[in-house]
């Protein structure tokens, strides 16, 4: 793909985020599966807007948290009410975020990193557009991606260990939180991914 013409699938969401940074902060949530370009598109808005990006991926659940009952939950694998405390609270009320990324090597919560948050702040990750967390965003994004794309793209990014986790785990809890919470429909934008 031509460096250019990576932006061509994300124009009509340039010109609404144009038209909304306007009149003010934009808060934008990122939702899709995995590989279906979430971090991509969070660093090219970075690269656009200069904006402030948030991973839900520094989410995780902390060790204490994965129960059978919690994953049980369509959705129960992020860890929403850290989230909404240490990220969506604060940029509500337009003050400084501090929050603590998960670190997945340890098993543990890095000490705190504060962050003054630009006019536009980019959330990115599955699990974004929960409902416990969606009255947070001005807009939402869904990237759709089509199976066999997805399973190209994990791949061949993954070691064959990592990408039948993938397969076997994570994309089965995606889709079930997709379908049951209606994520695609809930969302302002879907964008469609498509080959590179």
């Amino acid at each position: 793909m031509e460096n250019n013409e990576k932006y061509i699938p994300f124009l009509p969401l340039f010109e609404k985020l144009d038209e909304m940074l306007k009149n003010g902060s934009v808060v934008l949530a990122i939702d899709g599966g995995s590989a279906s370009g979430k971090t991509t598109l969070s660093g090219i808005l970075n690269e656009i807007y200069g904006c402030t990006v948030l991973h839900t991926d520094d989410f995780f659940l902390r060790p204490e948290q994965r129960t059978p009952e919690r994953y049980a939950e369509v959705g129960g694998n992020l860890d929403r009410e850290r989230f909404l405390e240490e990220v969506l609270r604060p940029l509500k009320r337009n003050e400084t975020i501090n929050y603590r990324r998960f670190d997945c090597a340890t098993f543990t919560i890095s000490p705190f990193t504060e962050i003054k948050p630009e006019k536009l702040t980019v959330i990115e990750g599955a699990y974004s557009m929960h409902p416990t967390l969606a009255e947070y965003y001005d807009l939402a994004v869904f990237l759709d991606i089509s199976p066999e794309l997805q399973r190209e793209r994990i791949l061949k990014r993954n070691s064959a260990e990592e990408a039948e986790r993938f397969f076997s785990k994570w994309i089965p809890l995606e889709r079930e939180y997709f379908s049951k919470m209606h994520v695609g429909q809930r969302c302002d934008m879907i964008i469609k991914i498509e080959n590179e």
